[in-house]
């Protein structure tokens, strides 16, 4: 399990795969000076976060590989992060969606 930390005093445990989808939205958002909401749940809480370029976030990985993307989990992610909602984590399409190798600069 890798872990999002928001603000250096709160955190999320999502499975590195998750993390690393959700870290290449997050970068993309805040490269281009983009704010939004980010919400997760766990088996206690439902928490919602306001994620800006001066936010300190750190993405921490419990493995020393980097999982393949998926080019569609990642599109819909990006969609989500860009509605009036905001990011949420959505369960992953179907393997036999195109994954993609570790490409940061894709969503």
């Amino acid at each position: 399990m890798g872990t999002l930390v928001y603000d250096r005093d709160r955190s999320a445990e999502f499975d590195d795969r998750t993390l690393a989808h959700l870290q290449v939205i997050v970068v993309n958002k805040l490269r281009r000076q983009e704010s939004f909401a980010f919400t997760w749940s766990d088996e206690v809480r439902t928490v919602t976060v306001w994620i800006s370029p001066h936010t300190p976030l750190e993405f921490v990985f419990h493995g020393n590989r980097r999982p393949r993307l998926n080019r569609t989990w990642l599109e819909e992610l990006a969609l989500a992060a860009s509605s009036t909602s905001g990011l949420v984590v959505l369960p992953e399409p179907p393997e036999d969606a195109p994954m993609l190798e570790d490409d940061p600069t894709i969503a």
